[in-house]
Formats: structure tokens, sequence, C-alpha cells
């Protein structure tokens, strides 16, 4: 144990806390460092606590209020999605009208197309072969063969691979032949046809028919169903030179 020297001034308060933290003792270590960990764990629960106690110092009423205020929200919420859903469903259905409808416009201008003679087309038919042998084949049996056709829904009609037969076409008698929309054509005439091959077939052939008609003009005529006709010609299309839409129609 250290002596105390006698003659060693007094130190004052001051001098003894200068001294105290400038030189720590163990022990004041000790205590700071306790001291340290005992209010990090302080904060750390008061922090807990708080986040804890979130909704524990509400009244129930507020809590009630609170309860509805998120079940308003989800409500509203999933309304808006029914609504955006109906929109999308009717631009959709908006979106299918309209395309049905272009479909639609585009198989009637194909359908009137092919009506006027303006494409080429091919599909199931017959070929009519008719050869001039004991006599010359009228004008009038010509035009039976053709009505008759058209009459079990020939949708196209071609007379030796050259003349489209349409609504407009003309007839006409000539020395040895015929002409038709101003071309020459001459036996033997091949007429071909498209449409269901079995009614196409059954006009030509009936009593009395076509076929009988070309007989008595002393013609040889045969018929044969095929599975697939090629008409290659067209109807030259003229443009009107006076005549314009309506354009208020």
């Amino acid at each position: 144990m250290p002596e105390l020297d006698p003659e060693a001034p007094e130190q004052s308060p001051v001098d003894r806390l200068k001294a105290a933290l400038l030189r720590p003792s163990r022990k004041q270590l000790v205590a700071a460092g306790l001291l340290a960990l005992l209010g990090f764990g302080a904060v750390t629960q008061v922090r807990t606590a708080d986040t804890d106690d979130t909704y524990a110092g509400l009244r129930q009423q507020e809590l009630i209020d609170l309860l509805d205020g998120l079940a308003g929200a989800r409500q509203r919420t999933e309304t808006e999605i029914d609504r955006l859903d109906k929109v999308a469903g009717g631009l959709r259905d908006d979106s299918s009208k309209r395309q049905t409808a272009i479909d639609q416009a585009d198989a009637e201008v194909d359908d009137l197309n092919i009506l006027a003679g303006l494409v080429p087309v091919t599909g199931p038919g017959l070929r009519v072969t008719i050869k001039e042998e004991d006599g010359r084949v009228r004008l009038g049996s010509l035009l039976d063969t053709v009505q008759e056709l058209r009459t079990v829904g020939a949708e196209a009609i071609e007379i030796n691979g050259k003349v489209r037969v349409v609504a407009q076409t003309s007839f006409t008698e000539a020395d040895g032949g015929f002409v038709v929309d101003g071309e020459r054509i001459e036996a033997p005439y091949s007429i071909v046809a498209i449409g269901e091959p079995g009614a196409l077939a059954n006009a030509m052939t009936f009593a009395l028919g076509p076929k009988k008609q070309l007989e008595e003009d002393g013609a040889t005529v045969s018929v044969q169903q095929l599975r697939t006709v090629d008409i290659e010609s067209v109807v030259r299309r003229d443009r009107p030179s006076y005549a314009v839409p309506d354009q208020g129609q």
C-alpha cells in the first residue's frame, strides 16, 4: 500500500475530475461499458415497443373506422377493376365486329368480281362439248344452254376458252358461227361452267332440255362432270365516260 506524502498539496475537486477523465481507472472503463450496453438495450426495447404498439393506442371506434376505410378502398378498387374489364371486353367486341364487317365486305367484293367476270376463277363444275354433225347449232339453242346453267347456279361460264359469259354478254349470229361480246367463235363449241357438278349436268340432260335441243339441231353433245374447272378469261372493264357515283348516296 503506497504511503501518503504529508507534504503533497491537496487536489481541488476540478483537478480530481480532470484526472479522472484523462486517466480513467479500470473500474471506470468497465462501468462505462455496462452503461453503454444498458442504454443500447433500452433504445432497442423502446423501438420494438413503438413498432408493436402502432395500433395499440387507438380506441375501438378508431380501429373500426380504419377497417371500414380499408374495406371501402378495396371495394372501390374491385369496382374499378370490373369497370376496366368491361371496357376492355367492349373494345374487343367492337374490334371483332369491325373485323367481321371488313371480312364480310371483302367476301361480297370477291363474289361481285366473280359474278361480273372480272377475275379468273377455279372450282368444280362441268364441260359441255358441242360438235356440229348434221346441221348448224341455232342461236336459240346456245342461249338456252347458257340460261339453264345459270338457273341451276353456275357461278362462272366460259365459251371456247376465250369468252367469259356474264349477265350483260351479247350473242349474235355470224357466218360459220357466233359473235359473243365481240369475239367470234366457231364449232366445236366448248362450254365450261363452275358450280355443283350434278346440278349442272341435270340441267343439261333433263327431258326436252338443252342437250335434246342441240341434238335436234344436228349436233352431238357430251357432258363431263369435273372436280376442277379453271376459267382464265375475264370481262374487259370499261370505265364510264359520263356517269359518276352520287356522293349523297
